[in-house]
């Protein structure tokens, strides 16, 4: 099996990379975009070690020197580009490891491939300083951007860049992966796709995770109860999530799953199909007493919640808010 044979879906791209690799038509820059956990590091490693394979073929050879110096993560003409801030990618770090440093012909390569991860935090000044570089590359020169928001770029490195996006996965294939290979139950694995959303670093994560079970079953405990719980009980439970390493957008998607399922019940009646389909009573239930009405508007909320925690809107406000609308509208 080949080395790109292993990553899990996202063909389109990987058949791009080889046919560029093929008919030697490589761009000087990339801009991989794709949620965290969705493959863009793992897929650009194996891009980055098939070009500077010795072999020069659609896929690294693993033998030769350069591949084995990839695998050690010591390939000198792969360069990683860092920053010491976490939140931004300034001016002087691309300037000493990327503009500076590109005009250096490669140590033992065809290539010389910078990499810059969660390039959404580089701020317009670094933008602005890789222009050039970008507009007018050494012929040896490969940039690739990997980014969970390509908007965050500007226009003119956007337009001067191949722009390539990784797409959630089928569920389906999620859900074999985490069977076939995790060994994960079927009821489990079913939880873990629906969280994840199509993103197989997520879910590969939450199977392998004992703290996620703890959570799911604290949230489960909460939702049911949902009528009588206080408010401060809420935040309680969802900061004891934030200590286990699992945030409020997090625990909105457990909300918005359940409800769900509680729609598809009440449309169906039927258990096939249910994410938590071993709380059928309790879903019921809540099916029974809500409107669709009712439950739309709850949906409505989870989501417009989720917007506003990614716009920075304050957390408890926008948790008061939702669950406000949820006690509101269930049993309506």
């Amino acid at each position: 099996m080949s080395e790109f044979d292993k990553v899990i879906g996202h063909t389109q791209v990987i058949s791009y990379f080889q046919k560029a690799i093929a008919q030697d038509k490589l761009a000087h820059s990339y801009i991989i975009t794709g949620e965290k956990g969705s493959g863009k590091k793992l897929l650009t490693g194996l891009f980055a070690k098939t070009l500077q394979c010795e072999a020069q073929g659609v896929e690294p050879c693993g033998e030769c020197r350069s591949c084995k110096q990839s695998e050690s993560g010591n390939q000198p003409d792969i360069i990683w580009v860092t920053h010491e801030k976490p939140g931004s990618i300034g001016v002087d770090d691309v300037r000493d490891q990327l503009v500076g440093d590109i005009m250096i012909k490669p140590y033992s390569s065809r290539y010389k491939i910078y990499i810059v991860d969660e390039a959404e935090k580089l701020t317009v000044q670094a933008q602005n300083a890789l222009l050039k570089t970008i507009e007018e590359p050494p012929a040896y020169g490969i940039i690739i951007f990997l980014t969970t928001n390509v908007e965050m770029f500007l226009p003119t490195i956007v337009s001067r860049c191949v722009n390539l996006n990784l797409y959630p996965l089928a569920s389906g294939l999620v859900k074999t992966y985490l069977m076939e290979e995790l060994k994960v139950p079927d009821y489990k694995a079913d939880v873990c796709v629906a969280f994840s959303q199509g993103n197989m670093g997520k879910a590969i994560q939450l199977a392998k995770s004992a703290e996620f079970d703890a959570v799911k079953t604290r949230f489960i405990r909460l939702i049911k109860n949902i009528d009588n719980v206080e408010y401060s009980e809420i935040l309680q439970t969802i900061s004891d999530a934030g200590s286990e390493g699992f945030g409020l957008e997090d625990y909105l998607d457990l909300i918005l799953i359940w409800y769900r399922d509680v729609l598809f019940y009440k449309a169906t009646h039927s258990v096939e199909g249910l994410v938590f389909r071993e709380e059928v009573a309790a879903i019921q239930a809540v099916a029974g007493g809500t409107s669709y009405e009712g439950i739309e508007e709850i949906v409505r909320a989870i989501e417009t919640s989720k917007v506003r925690i990614n716009a920075n809107v304050n957390e408890e406000i926008v948790t008061e808010l939702m669950f406000s609308k949820i006690k509101e509208n269930q049993n309506d």
